[in-house]
């Protein structure tokens, strides 16, 4: 959720967003019917149902007519109303900076150790992104892949036959210039662990990662994939064979240069925030136009491009193209990291010490579940703009939560008693093509009308 800042006195404070003045919101507001309309003719089908809906309930949120929360002070009676959030997945720039937030600061407090930290980052030609877009079953494989070399490797550089690392995944589906790029980041522990005497887990840090290392473990990572994908049918055997001979890495593209020190918690969250970041910032779209948007990429592409100037219906097709489908996880947990692990409590920071009631760790199998990590609304602007939202614009003193309002006459009656739009903004129907002028009337006896007066006559006699 987006925040404003303003400075009454010493104090910052929070105001509240409105998208519906954002041209993405307006974009979606006056071309979304056009778009599905056109789809449905040229596909017969239509978009399906899980875009369709990301894009209706990104047009609510945040929009006060749909319902809203009070906060209220306690103090001096000043209140104001928060609407109510989409949680998209893919569209809505609030929501997702939400989750991003959320995501970060969870596992940066709660699952990584404070040990070392690697980031993997693998891309993959062209060819086969095709088939990682649309088969969550290559998608997995190519994943485990990646992992189970990088494992191997960190085995070896860190002396530790049967180690264990702990990583966790981020499958990004896009690229910075809004196009469908399916690609991997993988932040993963650099060393593995191993079980020690007394059941306890004990860490083996890996050797500094040489140019040697990295190349072996693309080249391992490439031989495999393509093997996977001619087994699965997706390739000729021929095909996969040519293409591990390419030169330049074949469109396997691997880098590890990015290492975060164990006691750099911030800088840890920092890169789960860019693993977990958006599709798309919303503070890079521009209006330039009735029909024309301009977005500013965040660096010049191979052909010297800075900047996409889009019409509205090429933007829509290009964010529909970037939402996911549903049930497919956008991060995933990996060796001692993952759910089921054994060793997850003692590794996670969440459950290294067992609780204060509990004197012997054996007895830490019959301690109640924890149940997973929820950061409130309040702490994630908090944490992300340094700014505390539930505190008195006027006396500084701290709001709370004090009703939930969705009833729709209790919607309108108090949006028009504070003099807010109590009804929400009104999403354009579909339009058609313009049309061309119409034809002239024919003429009678056309075949008999005199030539056209030629605006000069040509000298023929004139010899070249």
């Amino acid at each position: 959720m987006d925040a404003g800042v303003a400075t009454p006195g010493a104090c910052a404070v929070y105001r509240r967003r409105r998208p519906e003045h954002t041209p993405l919101y307006r974009t979606v507001q006056g071309h979304l019917e056009t778009y599905l309309a056109l789809a449905q003719e040229a596909q017969g089908e239509g978009v399906p149902a899980y875009v369709e809906g990301e894009f209706r309930r990104y047009l609510e949120c945040g929009i006060l007519a749909h319902g809203f929360a009070r906060a209220r002070c306690g103090d001096c009676g000043h209140d104001f109303l928060i609407a109510f959030s989409c949680k998209g997945r893919a569209l809505c720039p609030s929501c997702n900076a939400r989750r991003m937030a959320e995501v970060a600061a969870h596992l940066a407090d709660q699952v990584f150790p404070a040990l070392p930290v690697r980031q993997w980052v693998l891309s993959l030609p062209k060819r086969l992104r095709y088939f990682l877009q649309r088969d969550a079953q290559a998608l997995s494989a190519v994943l485990h892949i990646l992992l189970r070399v990088i494992e191997a490797r960190l085995r070896e550089r860190s002396g530790c036959p049967g180690g264990r690392l702990g990583a966790v995944s981020f499958a990004q589906r896009f690229g910075s210039a809004l196009n469908a790029h399916v690609h991997f980041h993988c932040c993963v522990i650099d060393g593995v662990f191993a079980a020690g005497e007394g059941g306890q887990v004990q860490f083996c840090e890996a050797g500094a990662l040489t140019p040697q290392d990295l190349a072996a473990v693309q080249q391992q990572v490439r031989a495999r994939v393509l093997r996977w994908f001619a087994r699965a049918g997706h390739l000729d055997s021929v095909d996969a064979r040519d293409m591990a001979g390419w030169d330049h890495g074949g469109g396997f593209s691997l880098d590890a240069s990015v290492r975060i020190e164990g006691a750099d918690r911030t800088g840890l969250e920092r890169l789960l925030r860019y693993c977990a970041r958006p599709p798309f910032a919303l503070e890079r779209l521009e209006q330039l136009g009735h029909d024309q948007l301009l977005y500013r990429l965040p660096k010049p592409q191979p052909d010297g491009r800075t900047e996409l100037r889009l019409s509205p219906l090429e933007l829509l097709e290009r964010l529909a193209a970037l939402i996911p489908p549903p049930r497919l996880h956008r991060h995933r947990y990996h060796g001692v990291l993952a759910p089921n692990s054994p060793q997850r409590a003692q590794v996670s920071a969440l459950a290294r010490q067992p609780p204060p009631s509990l004197p012997n760790p054996a007895d830490a199998s019959h301690a109640p579940a924890r149940s997973p990590a929820r950061y409130l609304w309040a702490l994630l602007l908090a944490r992300i703009y340094e700014i505390l939202p539930l505190r008195c614009s006027l006396c500084g003193a701290q709001m709370r939560l004090i009703a939930f309002v969705t009833d729709p006459p209790a919607v309108k009656t108090i949006l028009a008693h504070l003099g807010e739009p109590s009804t929400p903004p009104e999403v354009a129907r579909a339009r058609g093509p313009p049309l061309w002028d119409p034809a002239p009337e024919p003429m009678a006896n056309w075949d008999e009308a005199p030539a056209p007066v030629p605006e000069f006559v040509f000298d023929q006699r004139l010899s070249w």
